[in-house]
C-alpha cells in the first residue's frame, strides 16, 4: 500500500475524506448534540482526543496483535480513551458532561474512530497515524462547530451561549446576539433541523468540489487547445 504524504493526510481529514461530510459517519452524536456551539465543541474535542490516542496506540501494537483478535483489541483501546475523556469532562466541565449525557460514552461506537484505526493506524507508523487521527478529528470538530453555530443562530438567535460551561466564568460574556427580539425557530433546535443543516453542508461541499473539478478540467484543456495550431506551408518541394 502506497504511503500517503502529510499533505494528502491533512487534505483527506479536513476536506476530501471528511468523516462527517464524505464518509457520513458518527451521525448519531453529530445530529443530536449540535443544537449549540458549546455542545458541538465539547463532543468534538472528546472525539479528537480519542482519535489521536487510539490511532497512536493501534499503530504501536500493529505488529504484535493477531488477526483474529485485532478488532476486539481496537475496541478495547478506543473504550479506554473514551473513559479517559469522560473522566476529564466530569472533572473539568461537569455541567456540559451532564448535557451531552450518553453521547460521550457512545463515542466508542463511532464508526469513524474504529474505521481509522483499522484502515490507517494499523497499517502505518505512529507519526502518520497521529496526524491522520488529528486531521480526521479536526475535520469532524469543524463540521460540528459550523452545524452547531448554524442551528443555534437560527434556532435561538444567539452564538456562543453557555461557553462558560466549557471554559469557565471568563467565557460567560462571550454570547453574541445579532438580532433584537428574535423569534426562536424551534424547528432548527429539534432533530429535523439537524438533518436540514447537515444536508445543506453536504450540498455546499459537493457544489464546491464540482466547481473545482470543472475549473481543473478547463485548465487542462487550455494548453492542448493552444498547442494545436494549423501551419501553412508555401513553396515547392523538390
Amino acid at each position: 500500500m502506497a504511503t500517503k504524504t502529510s499533505t494528502e493526510i491533512i487534505k483527506d481529514g479536513l476536506w476530501t475524506n471528511n468523516p462527517a461530510l464524505v464518509q457520513v459517519l458518527g451521525l448519531c452524536p453529530l445530529l443530536a448534540v449540535t443544537s449549540t456551539v458549546v455542545n458541538a465543541i465539547g463532543l468534538g474535542l472528546a472525539t479528537l482526543m480519542v482519535l489521536i490516542g487510539s490511532n497512536l496506540a493501534v499503530s504501536l501494537i500493529r505488529n504484535f496483535v493477531q488477526e483474529s483478535v485485532r478488532l476486539p483489541a481496537f475496541v478495547m483501546i478506543i473504550a479506554s480513551y473514551v473513559t479517559c475523556a469522560e473522566l476529564l469532562m466530569q472533572a473539568y466541565a461537569y455541567e456540559l458532561y451532564l448535557i451531552l449525557g450518553i453521547f460521550i460514552p457512545l463515542i466508542v461506537t463511532n464508526c469513524a474512530i474504529l474505521g481509522r484505526a483499522d484502515a490507517f493506524a494499523s497499517r502505518n507508523a505512529p507519526g502518520p497515524a497521529i496526524l491522520d487521527g488529528a486531521m480526521m478529528g479536526i475535520g469532524f470538530l469543524l463540521v460540528l462547530i459550523v452545524l452547531g453555530g448554524f442551528r443555534e443562530l437560527l434556532g435561538q438567535g444567539t452564538l456562543f451561549a453557555g461557553m462558560d460551561l466549557l471554559l469557565g466564568p471568563m467565557a460567560a460574556d462571550w454570547v453574541i446576539r445579532p438580532f433584537e427580539q428574535y423569534p426562536d425557530m424551534l424547528f432548527m433546535v429539534l432533530p429535523p433541523g439537524a438533518f436540514v443543516g447537515l444536508g445543506l453542508l453536504i450540498a455546499i461541499k459537493n457544489g464546491i468540489d464540482r466547481r473545482i473539478k470543472a475549473r481543473q478540467q478547463a485548465n487542462a484543456q487550455e494548453p492542448a487547445a493552444s498547442g494545436s495550431k494549423r501551419v501553412r506551408v508555401t513553396g515547392h518541394v523538390s
